[in-house]
């Protein structure tokens, strides 16, 4: 089994989904979002010219937060990732030939899952972190149960269909990692909105996990 790269220390457990994001936009957008307090960011590659976007994004940020890419779906698109400079790899389903290569080049990795089965084999497979993805159809409760079948030590987070109010639910589950899309961010959204609900989510998130919000 490759060894992938630990998760991260993020001061918040959060990472900024953004499906659509054009290259135009993607500077002021990630200032927005790195302003607010996001330390990770994502960008599907279904979106417009999706590694010229990570490459800006990682030229100016990735010294500092974790920058990669979402719906990886080849090991060719793993490669591209790295040469664009991204270390965060985000998969819709567990594909172990790019968990393989992804693992290889030393990065942060976060398959998506929705059952035991495919839990157990991302975590066999090396996978740094589990996406139980669509969250909002599993539910709290239900990625609370899977969850006691899995190692202790298992990073999970809860994406598709989250947003800010439901961190407290999550937070009685013992789910503290999310991954958060259009409550956030939009395609052609306002930048001045964009950094509104991200620090709405940021201050959230502070208020469940560690009991302050930010002033």
């Amino acid at each position: 089994m490759t060894s992938h790269a630990s998760w991260p220390s993020l001061n918040r457990q959060l990472v900024a989904i953004l499906r659509g994001l054009d290259p135009q936009e993607a500077l002021d957008v990630a200032d927005a979002l790195v302003a607010a307090g996001f330390e990770a960011i994502e960008v599907p590659l279904n979106s417009p010219e999706p590694f010229r976007s990570i490459e800006m994004i990682a030229k100016k940020f990735g010294g500092d937060i974790l920058v990669g890419a979402g719906t990886v779906l080849s090991p060719s698109d793993v490669d591209r990732l790295k040469d664009a400079g991204g270390r965060l790899m985000v998969a819709p389903n567990v594909d172990t030939s790019v968990l393989a290569r992804a693992g290889e080049l030393g990065m942060v990795t976060m398959p998506g899952v929705f059952s035991p089965t495919e839990a157990l084999t991302a975590i066999a497979a090396g996978a740094t972190a589990l996406k139980f993805f669509p969250a909002s159809v599993i539910g709290a409760s239900g990625i609370k149960a899977i969850s006691a079948v899995l190692p202790a030590n298992a990073v999970i987070g809860a994406v598709g269909g989250v947003s800010e109010l439901d961190f407290e639910t999550y937070a009685a589950s013992g789910i503290r990692l999310f991954g958060l899309g259009s409550s956030i961010f939009r395609p052609g959204m306002d930048v001045a909105r964009i950094s509104e609900r991200a620090r709405k989510a940021v201050a959230a998130w502070d208020a469940v996990f560690t009991g302050t919000l930010e002033a």
